[in-house]
């Protein structure tokens, strides 16, 4: 085929791309070339809108041993044990096929972690649907948890926590994003750093085939009403050919076989090797002929930019290839020497006895495009006034249980049901909390994970919504007795070509910059996906972070469930009823604008800080942080927990009932206490300059309130357990 503006154009380049490619080659491309450049230099693999953007986060840290950059992140969490980790997102190929779409998302995920040596321990991910009205909505979310379901459950890693949510945004352009987290002896981790000349480069795994090609483009693409016709463009996973790939690294990784490894994930087999060429600053020479394929006739352009699935590409010691051989056989796996290392400084392929591509590799990474795009701020918006009157018209009661039953806070039972949580025997905390806790094997240490987002707080206004989507994740590993270690994140956001999305993504990234910075929370490692778009409408900006906590002594983990009648209630921080952006403002008096709560970083690390001292010293009974839904969501989620109840002590002069029981101010926990040690905790948070309300005292079976409520917990229950399941039987 002869390469023409209009065929790159065709590519997802643009003119003035392809005119630099031209002048960079000195040379038009040929067609295989071309593919190779608009692999290389599209949003997904070159990250060339948010690039400078990005450099601004807080990445460095104590534990951090490897930060951005890698396939994954790794901190030390002592004992020479280190938690690889990151999220990715597979939004486009989930909308087109919901089913392969996030299947192939945890397969990619795990095939990130182990890659650095790590065996994967659990899973999470963040899924966004369209509005529950929506035609698409019901099927979508059931092929994509099917898919999560299908994958991980196969391979046999738990998924241990999770957040679901519905907007209209998500309407043309449903999210997906998986995070796995790895255990690995901090002195035997692998990256994908190519180094010496002439050393074998070995392919493993599956065989190539024609799925997934342009893959990587069109993640990079915006969508409209022929969104069907991409399913080609979507990968098909195999979870037990993945399983055989992790046994087989991981016994290989035992000696000193391996030199570089990098799993072929987005673009293939094109950007795993000039991934491990540029950043060893050396050339690699490939045998396309030599690569295993499942397909007859398949042309280099088709081997190099297939996305099939469960592959890795490695550089051997010279040597080792017999014995490597023998593993890959053993599992049953393909395994091929395709090519060496050059000191080219080029990426050569060859293919039936021809050369038939040759680019300096420096023109595919260093010189890929990197925009400054235009962007504009977002105005914190004015803060709402709301009418007494029409606050005193609702009933407490019945505003709680519609709250309970709103998609976005109702119980997702339907969906962690399907997730094996408990498979290898360490989770110990299971869906369902703030966040998931795995045991590290034979060990007294415990992980604690969970991932978050807000996109009604980033819409409304992107510099305090990212700072409090960090915060968020802070409170939830602090929730479970885990002291916070390090964040990944997932930046989800539309067309960069606009200004305001642009801006909403520039702000975002400098809310979480802050935010990780202060708390001391550093980045290691994540993912932009831009181009989340369909017909010109793009989703809220939504960014989110997994973060990863360490529980040092696994027996002092805290759980949400009430647990005692006569225990003491308390509510850590101070209420100021900041009803803008809630839930109860949006869903109850229909009113979406005004700006989120404010954040306070200083509240937030000095009152997470004092929790934690009181877990510490085994003084706290059990633990939820408030966010969506307010006080009276949260503490209503903890009696349902326990099958308790609660008898909520009257305000005293405080906020309006409403307020304060529905606003969402940030830095806030409601954690039980024992009677006995009440002068002891409150000592400590006196000392600490840390507010706190007495809420009330653990009951038996009702939440009362006053004259304005008196559910019995059962009533309660129904009202937040069935919501999801009675919609998905419909």
């Amino acid at each position: 085929m002869k390469v023409t503006e209009t065929v790159a154009i065709d590519h997802g380049l643009k003119k003035e791309e392809f005119a630099k490619i031209c002048e960079l080659l000195k040379r038009t491309p040929n067609i295989t070339e071309l593919g190779i450049f608009s692999a290389m230099w599209n949003e997904h693999c070159s990250y060339k809108s948010s690039r400078k953007h990005l450099k601004k986060l807080h990445t460095k840290g104590k534990q951090v041993i490897q930060g951005p950059g890698e396939n994954a992140g790794v901190i030390d969490i002592g004992d020479d044990d280190a938690i690889v980790f990151k999220i990715e997102s597979h939004n486009h190929p989930s909308f087109i096929e919901p089913y392969q779409g996030a299947a192939t998302g945890v397969g990619g995920i795990m095939r990130d972690v182990f890659t650095m040596g790590a065996r994967p321990i659990a899973n999470l991910n963040s899924i966004h649907f369209g509005s529950t009205q929506h035609k698409k909505t019901k099927n979508l979310l059931r092929g994509v948890v099917k898919g999560i379901g299908g994958y991980g459950n196969c391979i046999g890693v738990p998924t241990i926590a999770g957040q679901t949510s519905f907007d209209e945004s998500y309407n043309g352009n449903i999210l997906v994003n998986a995070m796995t987290l790895g255990l690995v002896n901090k002195n035997k981790i692998f990256y994908s750093k190519a180094a010496g000349t002439n050393k074998p480069v070995i392919y493993v795994g599956s065989k190539t085939g024609r799925d997934g090609i342009h893959g990587a483009s069109m993640a990079s693409a915006t969508f409209d009403d022929k969104i069907e016709e991409k399913k080609p463009t979507v990968q098909v996973g195999d979870p037990f050919t993945e399983k055989l790939l992790l046994e087989a690294c991981l016994e290989l990784m035992v000696d000193n076989s391996i030199i570089s490894i990098q799993d072929m994930g987005a673009a293939g087999l094109t950007s795993s090797s000039i991934e491990m060429a540029s950043k060893g600053k050396l050339g690699i020479e490939l045998d396309l002929s030599k690569v295993p394929c499942r397909e007859e006739k398949m042309s280099p352009y088709e081997i190099m930019l297939s996305e099939s699935q469960e592959r890795m590409l490695i550089v051997l010691e010279k040597g080792k290839e017999n014995h490597a051989k023998k593993i890959f056989d053993k599992w049953n796996l393909d395994f091929a020497i395709i090519g060496k290392t050059t000191n080219s400084k080029k990426i050569e392929l060859l293919f039936d006895n021809n050369k038939v591509a040759e680019i300096p590799i420096d023109l595919l990474a260093e010189n890929s495009p990197m925009y400054d795009r235009k962007w504009k701020k977002t105005k914190l918006p004015q803060k709402l006034k709301f009418s007494k009157d029409n606050l005193k018209s609702l009933n407490l009661s019945d505003c709680l249980k519609k709250i309970l039953n709103f998609p976005n806070i109702a119980d997702k039972k339907w969906i962690w049901d399907q997730y094996d949580h408990t498979v290898m025997g360490d989770t110990i905390q299971k869906p369902g909390g703030d966040a998931g806790v795995v045991r590290v094997h034979g060990s007294k240490k415990a992980v604690a994970a969970s991932v978050d987002s807000s996109a009604s707080y980033c819409f409304a206004h992107p510099l305090t919504g990212g700072k409090q989507v960090v915060c968020e994740s802070w409170r939830n590993l602090i929730s479970v007795g885990a002291k916070p270690v390090a964040i990944t994140n997932c930046l989800n956001f539309g067309n960069p070509e606009k200004e305001k999305n642009m801006g909403e993504f520039v702000e975002c990234v400098e809310g979480i910059t802050e935010a990780s910075k202060y708390l001391d929370f550093p980045v290691v490692s994540g993912n932009v996906s831009f181009y989340n778009e369909t017909n010109d409408k793009g989703i809220k900006p939504t960014p989110a972070i997994g973060g990863v906590g360490l529980i040092k002594d696994y027996e002092k983990m805290i759980s949400m469930d009430f647990k005692k009648e006569g225990n003491i209630v308390y509510v850590i921080g101070k209420t100021e009823g900041h009803l803008d952006q809630s839930v109860f403002a949006k869903e109850l008096l229909n009113e979406k604008k005004g700006a989120p709560p404010s954040v306070n970083l200083f509240n937030e690390k000095n009152i997470g800080e004092t929790l934690l001292k009181l877990i510490d010293l085994d003084l706290v009974v059990s633990c939820h942080d408030v966010s969506l839904g307010g006080i009276l969501t949260g503490v209503s989620k903890m009696c349902i927990k326990g099958n308790k109840g609660i008898k909520l002590n009257s305000l005293k002069g405080l906020v309006n009932k409403f307020e304060y029981f529905f606003g969402e101010d940030q830095a806030r926990y409601i954690i039980e206490i024992n009677i006995a040690n009440i002068k002891k905790i409150s000592e400590i948070l006196n000392n600490n300059s840390v507010h706190f309300d007495d809420l009330g005292v653990v009951d038996k079976n009702m939440l009362s309130f006053e004259n304005d409520i008196k559910i019995p917990i059962e009533e309660l229950s129904n009202a937040h357990k069935y919501w999801l399941k009675k919609y998905m039987d419909k």
